[in-house]
């Protein structure tokens, strides 16, 4: 893929961007390496007030920042505008909390026979962040702030469609006074990769993406011994049982299963609903989502904008077309929409069946897959069968149900009657297929530490 802004509105290639030479990525490289020693001696006050300032930038930018966000991925010009803000709020976060994060916390000298007995967190040194476009600017925040704060400094090789947001973000932090090196931006392809990850230089890596690149440089991480945080797709399921609220469950599970024109990692996918109230929920889920608007991201009228590559509108139409063939029910949407841009309508199947690659498979698009249960546990079962465990949400008042789930689901995130979402305050991240490791809150913060013993004897 060449590294462009190619605007899925339109399709229409808006700028191309040549690649870094080997010589050019070897001193970005070098440039990190050098002024890690340098940003990790920073106090916890220095580093807060580099990250305040970049927040207060992007607050003071957000109309810039949005209109580039949606040029180059498509996403409604309004969520575009919340990722910038979300993105200023995370910075802040770690500004204000994460020397407490980090604090040395003591243990039991007396147990181990110490004078004194602690634990400290220290940076690990440059760390490579493998990124994506779906939230090009908060997937990059949520491992920076933290990772900065912490004192490490990082590498970002972004998704190739989206430099524009890349070279935004490195531009802000120069202008908040970042010092050189301490955050640079790779115009690197896929295959360059693997070369950074090698290098001695580099201390750590993060991906957040497919499993397959996430397997993949968990591969060469491992080869390496190097400590990585995958953060990758998810199958979520939705489940709704008869005490739900069903005008808020169908409200909620159709904005979380279009939420960024469905391409989000945490998008509801498979609504998995109890018997009992299948029929009503159904007829409301299909009328609302046939009622959405395809259309302008920049409308403030839009519901769904365009997907954000033609690749992957073409896959999610394999395997839409791969249901239907194999005999599932089509109740709306199912073809791209004609015309200029890569526009993909909400679509609604059930019969979903095993052979169907719906049915492991993650959905990157606004399809939403409907399946009937008749219990709490068969609701677990079918909810639990994929290979994915990113997030789960269940529907229903009952408090036993919902400890049910709670300790049922075999997911890194359970919502109970809300969307699933993503708040610096809380801890994000997978299990299974989904990844391992976590960004955000205090667990995130200290994902890149070196978790360092002290023990300090007896004077004699």
């Amino acid at each position: 893929m060449p590294i462009a802004t190619i605007d899925p509105t339109t399709g229409e290639t808006v700028k191309v961007y040549d690649a870094l030479s080997d010589s050019e990525l070897e001193a970005r490289v070098a440039l990190a390496a050098k002024a890690f020693p340098q940003f990790r001696a920073t106090t916890f006050a220095e580093r807060a007030e580099i990250l305040n300032s970049v927040a207060k930038i992007l607050d003071s930018e957000i109309e810039d920042s949005a209109q580039i966000i949606t040029l180059e991925m498509g996403k409604l010009l309004k969520a575009a505008r919340a990722e910038v803000a979300k993105c200023a709020h995370t910075f802040r976060y770690y500004a204000r909390h994460g020397e407490a994060f980090l604090a040395d916390e003591p243990a039991d000298a007396k147990a181990v026979q110490a004078q004194q007995a602690y634990v400290r967190y220290e940076p690990l040194g440059p760390v490579l962040a493998v990124m994506p476009w779906n939230f090009p600017l908060f997937q990059v925040t949520r491992f920076l702030a933290p990772g900065l704060m912490a004192g490490n400094v990082a590498l970002l090789k972004h998704a190739s469609n989206v430099p524009q947001t890349a070279l935004y973000l490195e531009d802000v932090f120069e202008r908040a006074g970042a010092p050189r090196g301490v955050f640079q931006t790779l115009l690197i392809g896929s295959d360059a990769v693997e070369r950074v990850l090698r290098d001695k230089r580099i201390r750590a890596a993060t991906l957040t993406g497919s499993s397959p690149a996430g397997s993949a440089v968990a591969k060469v991480a491992g080869e390496e011994v190097k400590k990585t945080v995958l953060e990758l797709g998810g199958s979520d399921p939705f489940v709704v049982l008869p005490s739900a609220d069903l005008e808020a469950a169908v409200k909620v599970g159709v904005a979380a299963r279009c939420q960024n024109n469905g391409q989000s990692c945490i998008a509801a996918k498979r609504f998995i609903i109890h018997e009992d109230i299948a029929d009503e929920y159904e007829r409301r889920f299909i009328e609302t989502m046939s009622s959405l608007k395809v259309g302008d991201p920049v409308d403030p009228s839009t519901d769904i904008g365009p997907l954000a590559t033609e690749q992957g509108r073409q896959l999610v139409q394999e395997q839409v077309g791969d249901a239907i063939s194999k005999g599932a029910v089509l109740h709306c949407g199912g073809q791209p929409l004609e015309g200029p841009g890569w526009f993909y309508p909400p679509t609604v199947l059930s019969g979903i069946t095993p052979d169907m690659r719906l049915f492991q498979e993650e959905v990157f698009g606004p399809v939403a897959q409907l399946y009937r249960v008749g219990s709490v546990g068969e609701a677990l079962d079918l909810a639990n069968i994929t290979d994915y465990g990113l997030g789960s949400n269940v529907w229903t008042t009952d408090p036993g149900e919902q400890q049910q789930f709670i300790e049922g689901f075999e997911a890194g995130l359970v919502f109970v009657n809300g969307a699933t979402t993503s708040y610096p305050e809380l801890p994000f991240g997978g299990i299974k297929a989904s990844g391992y490791g976590r960004e955000l809150a205090d667990h995130g913060i200290k994902e890149f530490c070196n978790v360092k013993t002290v023990w300090v004897g007896e004077r004699r």
